[in-house]
């Protein structure tokens, strides 16, 4: 069975297209259909879909200093007791970092509303602040900035010490400015610093572009860009405010940037010293990979051949020392953009005494680990919140804090108290869940609404029936592109059948269903497996499992074979489901911009939700869209054979690829698969591969007019190493592989 042959009894088939299975296209706008395929809404009010099966988590987020009013807060720390501004007896001061060259203090009281600007760096950026050692006596502290913000072409990383006024407000005295150390940067532009114990000023670069490193400086060490420096502020040199210590790795190599301390960073964001002196820092991640390095004397972290340990760009060319691989690494299914935290030193959760807690700004999750001698010893989630970390901070008494940005907001952290949704009532079979009123018989609740796409994605021949629920009365975001925003409690359902063979024939049968539910602002995937009665399906073990059906097939010998399906872990959901896709790969215009069989009633399904008022949008009248569907855009059905064949093969990539091969997508190739992007830029035709050319002469992505040579062409028709795609798929889509060579070899060869 294939995405253009479809293996059926007849039987079940009318049932499954009463469900919204797929098939072959239902045709656009070339006839008189309804406004809608469904009469009204029914408010969706029986999730059960809340909570989480593992236990729950030790500690939660509760807002803090809510009467203080914040722009773009990114970090913050504390002014250190006894000093300037902190006269004896009164509560210490937060200061917060904003983005848009501000910092503010305001002092640490529950009561606290206003803020004093600290200072400002006009057209910057400001990431990051520190104090120096002795800020007591000289009243010292060091800024982190980027900019002109007005020029691009122009931006530099740049250290700025400041000197604090020793009478009210105690803000910063412009005049004492001094520029201690600057380079270029444009993008991952890292953004904090820190003193050692030893003294030295430590400052976190990224790679300086917005891309994969595309400068090729992740692995030089003629730069600063992608380094850890190291300098000392103490003794300067006579043509310059700091010196470079004489024990800095790379002093005496020539050509190299003595500053250096280690190097190999992609955007290094937090750095921080424990009381045992390991230098924590948090880098982020690029395609797959968030990390946590122990950074020490001459370390290489592998950006970018490497990304979190695994290969990126193997072939290009490393730096003099061997790369290191990060002390944690993250998959992107459990964070998705990495902030570095610090060490709790407080007293009130002593189980956290002296660990490093880091969060994540994508997905709000916040970590504890613990280190001895270099060595990771411990590495737990403690939370789960719904924010946009962007900096951890501790005060006098060792408690902490961290800054949310999009809510402009700070938060620390409590005990959970005993929760009113324990782990045993999450749903553990699908009749549980509330989608369903009779689970047999596949009859979802009246509330949950059945769905198609232009251009579906490749699940080893399965059939499909999706569906959507919006809890009670709630909306979608509409966008023309781009994935639609989903509110909280959202819940996506996707049901796989196979034809199974039976005594009399072909038996299609349930198989999976895959559930999408957004909670805290984060979408999470779980899977239950039908039971062998078709009467309910359990939930599948978060690390998933494989199971083996005897499927129908007219090409097999005896009518015949075996295939195995893949139950995907929790973590694997999140792989292709990722941030670059939006998260829902289906529910966008483009492809939801097609005629559905609503059990008879065919309609457009754009203009069917927009009649049971599901949608909203910012710039369009409430819950109406924004044009015609003859105006709004759709994906080509890659089945339609009367299609353009370009087109055909261009929405096929786009439905099964570009959820990792976009910018800042999970692949790392350069290739651009999305659809909107021209072939002729997408980086595909007669480009040489970056990657493994499997052993193919005369490589090329997409060799014209030879299928063969081909490498995009070679790794569909894989399975196990380099397939493509390459996760929760054991079997070739022929069909597609035949399309695709038509498509190459139409192409004009240009060699």
């Amino acid at each position: 069975m294939s995405l253009f042959r479809i293996v059926r009894s007849a039987a079940p088939w009318v049932l499954m297209m009463s469900l919204g299975f797929e098939r072959t296209s239902l045709g656009q706008e070339n006839e008189s259909l309804p406004r809608s395929g469904m009469a009204s809404r029914v408010p969706w009010t029986t999730s059960r879909l809340v909570g989480r099966p593992s236990p729950p988590l030790p500690y939660q987020a509760v807002r803090v200093f809510d009467k203080v009013s914040l722009l773009a807060p990114l970090h913050l720390l504390t002014e250190p007791s006894g000093t300037v501004g902190s006269p004896a007896g009164k509560p210490e001061r937060f200061f917060v970092v904003e983005q848009k060259g501000r910092i503010v203090s305001f002092r640490n009281s529950a009561e606290a509303t206003e803020t004093d600007v600290f200072v400002t760096i006009d057209d910057h950026d400001t990431y990051g602040m520190t104090f120096h050692p002795s800020y007591a006596e000289n009243r010292w502290v060091y800024v982190f900035s980027n900019g002109p913000q007005s020029d691009p072409k122009e931006r530099r990383n740049r250290i700025t010490r400041f000197t604090v006024c020793d009478q009210p407000p105690f803000d910063c005295d412009r005049d004492s400015a001094l520029i201690v150390i600057e380079w270029d940067s444009n993008g991952h532009n890292g953004g904090d610093l820190a003193f050692g114990p030893d003294g030295m000023l430590y400052i976190s670069a990224g790679d300086g572009t917005t891309d994969s490193d595309t400068n090729l400086t992740g692995q030089k060490i003629s730069d600063l860009v992608s380094g850890m420096l190291r300098i000392d502020v103490e003794h300067p040199a006579a043509d310059r405010p700091y010196s470079i210590p004489r024990d800095n790795p790379f002093l005496n190599i020539p050509g190299a940037r003595g500053e250096l301390w280690a190097y190999g960073f992609r955007n290094p964001w937090r750095i921080h010293f424990d009381p045992a002196g390991h230098l924590w820092c948090g880098d982020i991640g690029q395609d797959q990979y968030e990390m946590i390095e122990l950074v020490e004397r001459g370390d290489n972290y592998g950006w970018s051949v490497f990304e979190g340990g695994q290969p990126f760009y193997s072939e290009r060319q490393r730096g003099p020392t061997p790369i290191k691989t990060p002390a944690i690494v993250h998959p992107h299914s459990e964070a998705r953009s990495i902030t570095g935290g610090v060490t709790y030193l407080g007293t009130k959760f002593p189980d956290l005494q002296g660990a490093y807690i880091y969060g994540d700004y994508g997905t709000g999750k916040i970590w504890a680990a613990r280190a001895l001698k270099g060595k990771i010893t411990e590495v737990r989630e403690i939370a789960d919140t719904a924010y946009q970390i962007l900096g951890f901070g501790i005060d006098a008494r060792g408690e902490i804090y961290f800054v949310d940005y999009g809510g402009k907001a700070i938060y620390s952290l409590e005990a959970i108290p005993p929760s009113q949704v324990s782990p045993e009532s999450f749903p553990r079979k699908l009749s549980e869940t509330g989608l369903f009123t009779d689970i047999a018989r596949h009859q979802l609740h009246p509330g949950v609404i059945p769905y198609s796409v232009n251009s579906p994605l490749w699940s080893d021949g399965a059939d499909k029936a999706r569906f959507l629920a919006l809890p009670h009365d709630a909306t979608i975001e509409f966008t023309e592109t781009g994935a639609w925003k989903f509110p909280e409690g959202s819940v996506l359902v996707k049901s796989f059948s196979l034809p199974t063979a039976g005594a009399e024939g072909p038996v299609h049968r349930w198989v999976e269903t895959r559930v999408m539910v957004i909670q805290q602002n984060e979408w999470v995937g779980y899977s239950y497996r039908w039971n062998d009665e078709q009467t309910d399906a359990d939930l599948v073990e978060e690390s998933g499992t494989d199971q083996t059906f005897v499927v129908a097939d007219l090409d097999a010998e005896d009518g015949q074979r075996q295939q195995v399906w893949h139950y995907p872990s929790r973590a694997e959901c999140m792989v292709c489901h990722s941030r670059a896709a939006g998260y829902v790969l289906g529910l966008s215009t483009e492809q939801m911009n097609r005629i559905h069989d609503y059990e008879g009633i065919r309609a457009n399904q754009l203009t069917t939700l927009e009649h049971l008022g599901l949608f909203r949008g910012k710039e369009q009248e409430a819950g109406r869209l924004p044009k015609s569907v003859a105006e709004l855009e759709r994906l080509t059905d890659p089945a339609d054979l009367n299609a353009p064949i370009e087109a055909r093969v261009r929405s096929y990539l786009h439905s099964n690829c570009a959820h990792c091969h976009v910018e800042a997508g999970g692949g790392n190739a350069a290739m651009e698969l999305g659809w909107k992007t021209p072939t002729d830029k997408s980086r595909i035709v007669d480009v040489v591969p970056l990657h493994d050319k499997f052993q193919i002469p005369e490589a090329r992505l997409i060799a014209p007019g030879a299928p063969d040579s081909s490498v995009l062409r070679k790794r569909l028709t894989l399975r196990g190493r380099g397939q493509m795609p390459p996760l929760a798929t054991s079997r070739v889509d022929r069909q597609a592989v035949e399309m695709l060579d038509a498509w190459i070899r139409s192409l004009a060869p240009s060699r």
